[in-house]
């Protein structure tokens, strides 16, 4: 069964971190790209950041660049999202997906889907 879990959510306070991780199973992460989306209530579902199958590209969002930071491990089958100085505009829903693809997008056109993982920016 293909699967995508992420973990590493929470609360958190203005101005610190977290990292977000997500495993795969029952597929391997190696020949696909990866994006990290997030969506806010009341909001559409925005892409984060996002590496490509061999991790030489990556994009990030304006709305997050300086503060987050993608990677990958793929002997591990799993992807980090570092995100640092955290905002309460950051709080969001934050999913990992994946696409076949060498390049990867932040449009959510991705083929496999995490379930999600609450990220809550709060003093």
């Amino acid at each position: 069964q293909v699967q995508l879990v992420e973990s590493g959510g929470g609360l958190v306070q203005p101005g610190g971190s977290l990292r977000l991780s997500c495993a795969a199973s029952g597929f391997t992460l190696d020949n696909y790209a990866i994006g990290w989306f997030r969506q806010a209530p009341g909001k559409e579902r925005e892409g984060v950041s996002c590496i490509s199958r061999s991790a030489a590209i990556t994009d990030t969002a304006e709305s997050v660049k300086g503060r987050v930071t993608i990677s990958r491990d793929n002997a591990k089958n799993t992807v980090y999202l570092q995100m640092n100085n955290l905002k309460p505009e950051d709080t969001a829903v934050y999913y990992c997906a994946a696409v076949k693809s060498v390049y990867c997008s932040l449009i959510p056109l991705y083929e496999f889907w995490g379930q999600g993982a609450q990220v809550t920016v709060s003093s």
